[in-house]
Formats: structure tokens, sequence, C-alpha cells
């Protein structure tokens, strides 16, 4: 399975958020998975993709070629795809991805994660779609999407398009599991985005 990651780039976090990164990682490779990622040799991006190269797995960076000219990509990716902008980006990776998993991060993480929910909802794709809650960074999150449902701004079926997992492992066996692929945005509707 291509697994699409989404995360910080931030090298001054505190270590839990590295060490889940990297565990999943190793999940990754040691499941014979291929990591696909934004290329970054920084922050949560970076050690996951060293959790994958150290069980000799695979990763596919999809970076913009100015990443390239700015020297912020990781030369560590087995293989890599250049694009001309952050928007072919960001679809170069919904297309070659089976299955997403968001980590801590800032706004471009939540830009990734909240059009990859929208494609869902809308069935451009039904590719299982699971957040990791490392140290309860998402918490506050599903407490504002779980208001947005219950004032009427999305309809509640949207809180079933992904899961909210715990550690590495959980979120791994969830993308992996037949249960992800039994929620899709069937039945929902453009007017609840």
């Amino acid at each position: 399975m291509k697994i699409c990651l989404f995360g910080a780039s931030s090298n001054t976090l505190d270590p839990v958020y590295y060490s889940d990164a990297k565990e999943l990682g190793r999940l990754i490779g040691l499941g014979g998975h291929t990591l696909i990622y934004g290329g970054s040799d920084s922050g949560l991006m970076r050690s996951c993709a060293e959790g994958v190269l150290e069980t000799k797995g695979k990763i596919l960076g999809i970076a913009p070629r100015f990443f390239l000219e700015a020297g912020v990509l990781s030369v560590q990716c087995t293989d890599f795809l250049y694009t001309e902008s952050m928007s072919t980006r960001k679809q170069a990776m919904e297309d070659n991805a089976d299955a997403f998993i968001t980590l801590p991060g800032g706004i471009g993480t939540y830009d990734e994660f909240f059009e990859t929910m929208t494609l869902k909802q809308l069935q451009v794709h039904n590719k299982p779609v699971a957040v990791l809650n490392t140290a309860g960074y998402f918490s506050r999150l599903m407490d504002l999407l779980s208001e947005c449902a219950e004032k009427g701004f999305m309809h509640p079926g949207c809180l079933n398009l992904f899961r909210l997992c715990s550690t590495p492992e959980e979120a791994l066996a969830y993308v992996l599991s037949d249960e992800s692929a039994r929620f899709s945005g069937k039945g929902l509707t453009a007017y609840n985005l």
C-alpha cells in the first residue's frame, strides 16, 4: 500500500512527536508499504522517513521544483517526483496514495487534511484517512468538528470519514483494515461542506 503522510516540518517540537512519527515510518517499512510525503528533510516528515529508511522501505517524495533549489528536500528518498507548484504537488500526492495519515502540524498540514476530507466527502476518492493524535494534539480539533456537526454546519457523517488514532500502530492498522473502506461520502452533499 502507498501511504501518504501529512505532518509538521518544524524541528523544535516536543520529542514525543518525532518518536511517534519515526515509529510510524518503521511500521510502514516493516509492512512492505511505500511512504509518500512532501520530501522534506525536516520535522515529523523527516522522522517518519528515517523510520522507513531504517527498515529499508520505499519512499516517494513529491515536491515543487523550487524546494529543490532552496535545498530543503531529503536526498534519501528512493524516488522523487517534482512538480511545478504546491497545488500540483498536492494533486500528485492525492493521486499516488492509497491511504492518508495526518500527523500533528501547522497550516500546511491542516490544508492537506481538510482538502483530503473534502474530496472524500464529495466522493472524488474513498481512500482511508487516519489522524495520529500524538499527545492529544488533535483533541480540540475534534471538539470543533463535533460542534460544527451539532450546529448543522456539516453533516454528522463527516466525522466518520476519518479515524482519530492514539498510536502509530492504531493509525496504520486502521488504514489497512476493511473497516476503513466502509465509510465514504455517500449521502453527503456539497451543502454540508
